[in-house]
């Protein structure tokens, strides 16, 4: 799956997430870009969009998009808070479809 690491979301996370092609929003050259922006921009290149941020489901419309969201629910942005996540993450990107937004917590 072709993965992009939103601003919010450390670098150093594609370390972990070796079975898929993962770039980040600075090494596209994207930093700055708002969301909807960034949204339209992510989907001619990538399968889904993965930040930390909490409200962007709310504030942008998925749904007619080629590309999911996945949102990671941690405590805080740091690598040590998203890791334990990587499991779940890994879980739900094997049902995740373009237009959909999933939440990933501590719990799934």
């Amino acid at each position: 799956m072709r993965l992009l690491l939103d601003e919010c979301v450390p670098v150093r996370l594609r370390k972990a997430l070796p079975n898929h092609v993962v770039s980040t929003v600075g090494l596209q050259g994207w930093s700055g870009i708002k969301n909807g922006n960034l949204l339209s921009l992510a989907a001619t290149s990538f399968d889904a969009l993965v930040t930390v941020d909490q409200n962007l489901p709310y504030q942008q419309n998925v749904g007619g998009l080629p590309i999911a969201v996945v949102v990671l629910n941690a405590r805080s942005n740091d690598l040590a808070s998203l890791l334990p996540l990587i499991p779940a993450l890994e879980r739900a990107m094997k049902e995740l479809v373009p237009g959909s937004c999933v939440v990933v917590a501590a719990s799934d």
